[in-house]
């Protein structure tokens, strides 16, 4: 049995354009999650996209690209279903006997290979059909300090349960299920684990402002580990 990533990069990312490979912290935002994903235990990663571009830059970072994603599976529109929906078709053939699904996002460049095992590690401890990565809630957003935004630009409070409890998916960064979920044309099956990551992992880029203040970690991120290795 086998553990096998999958990472989805379709081309033509309108809010941030050509994030998959655009340069972050020395490298394409794509290396990040390669380097994460083959540094883990994953028997196997696979790299899902319609681009060629993007392909040639997984490619290069180690990924496999066994094929391009039908250009209808990259619209804007697309949900992430029907594209594990054909990388399983394709596994099923190379791959007969596959434990689980790993769905890696590569708008989490600060997820790290301990992230991916310890996230496989619950899903083989528990045998659950599904873990999604989460975080907490930050205690910023305290369940006093919502308001809603009312016609005319009025605010008013508004009840919302106590928060210690809650927790928010962080991408997600790591999706783990097993191949029978997909299947039934579910993401998530039941029961579904949540593995905790810390916030300062989790942060997914969707707009400039997330690309920027990614960039920023990474580079703290090189800078200590620089120093560590000159000790």
């Amino acid at each position: 049995m086998s553990h096998i990533g999958i990472v989805p990069a379709r081309g033509g990312s309108k809010r941030v354009p050509g994030k998959n490979i655009r340069n972050i912290a020395g490298k394409p935002l794509l290396a990040w999650t390669a380097e994460a994903a083959l540094g883990s235990r994953l028997d196997r990663v696979v790299l899902s996209t319609d681009s060629e571009e993007i392909a040639a830059v997984g490619c290069a970072a180690g990924l496999e690209v066994p094929f391009l994603r039908l250009p209808s599976l990259a619209e804007d529109s697309t949900t992430m279903l029907p594209v594990l929906l054909q990388f399983l078709e394709w596994l099923e053939q190379v791959e007969p006997t596959v434990e689980s699904i790993v769905l890696l996002q590569p708008t989490s460049p600060l997820r790290l290979p301990k992230h991916i095992n310890e996230a496989l590690d619950l899903f083989e401890s528990r045998s659950p059909e599904s873990v999604v990565s989460v975080t907490d809630v930050s205690s910023t957003f305290g369940a006093s300090k919502f308001m809603a935004f009312e016609a005319g630009g009025a605010v008013s409070k508004v009840a919302v349960q106590p928060m210690h409890d809650l927790v928010i998916r962080n991408g997600p960064a790591i999706i783990i299920t097993e191949p029978q979920v997909i299947k039934r044309r579910q993401l998530y099956g039941s029961p579904t684990l949540g593995y905790k990551m810390e916030r300062r992992y989790s942060l997914d880029i969707d707009d400039e402002e997330d690309f920027l203040f990614a960039e920023q970690m990474l580079m703290g991120q090189l800078a200590l580990a620089h120093q560590s290795s000159r000790r």
